[in-house]
């Protein structure tokens, strides 16, 4: 198997909107992972909508006015398919973490794919003060796609390479993603963790779905740490720098 890892534009906002409390600012990277594995192609989240490069306001609306939008043609998910020499409608499972903008957005671009999500999130993306209460997008996720809810954690492949996490806390239904390469397992935290600080020092953001519950995500994560996963957590610039372009 193999895992490579994209980046899918930028986001620059308060640091405060990361760290509660915390003074200045920080630009992130919005990633997605494309896994090559045996019985197919799976893709964890999508990124942002392609319009977002031309009219971040017109497509996100307030959410324009917290993040300076860094997102050029070409960084759009399927275009960084294309530079893997992969067609997007190729993709067999499309993971979604949750079902943020910069998580989902992407979705369109993959449509033959399964989508494949906790019925916690998906359930709050289609109930309509929930979808006000977490700044969804509905255009972003509901798009025909054949759906699989899930709910805990679920084997894509049953063979034990690809297991999605429950990571609830960020939002109603969180999941991340273990990737078991030869090399060993790697964690695609996503927003379960957006910063190695909030994994390190248990420092949330100042607005969570769930305090609690994302608290308890990262004791999991912590623990998976511990045991010898590497993480890759969901937003931190430091960290994506020392992400390769590919691991197997």
């Amino acid at each position: 198997m193999r895992l490579h890892a994209m980046t899918c534009g930028w986001l620059e906002g308060a640091l405060g909107n990361f760290l509660a409390g915390e003074r200045g600012r920080i630009r992130v990277p919005v990633p997605c992972f494309l896994i090559e594995h045996p019985q197919g192609l799976v893709l964890f989240d999508s990124g942002m909508h392609p319009q977002t490069q031309a009219d971040a306001v017109g497509r996100l609306g307030p959410v324009a006015s917290v993040f300076s939008v860094t997102f050029s043609p070409g960084e759009e998910v399927a275009a960084r398919l294309a530079g893997l020499g992969v067609d997007a409608a190729r993709v067999r499972y499309l993971v979604n973490s949750h079902l943020h903008f910069d998580h989902s957005g992407g979705n369109a671009l993959i449509p033959n794919a399964q989508l494949v999500v906790q019925r916690r999130e998906w359930s709050a993306g289609h109930d309509a003060d929930e979808i006000v209460k977490q700044f969804y997008f509905p255009a972003d996720y509901q798009l025909g796609h054949d759906v699989r809810v899930v709910d805990g954690q679920h084997d894509l492949f049953g063979d034990g390479r690809l297991v999605c996490l429950p990571t609830h806390g960020h939002t109603p239904g969180h999941q991340s993603l273990r990737v078991r390469l030869d090399s060993g397992d790697v964690v695609l935290t996503g927003d379960a963790c957006y910063l190695r600080r909030t994994l390190e020092t248990l420092h949330l953001p100042p607005i969570v779905d769930d305090p609690a519950a994302m608290l308890r995500s990262l004791a999991a994560l912590r623990a998976l740490r511990d045991a010898g996963a590497r993480l890759i957590v969901g937003h931190d610039p430091d960290d994506w720098a020392t992400v390769p372009a590919m691991m197997e």
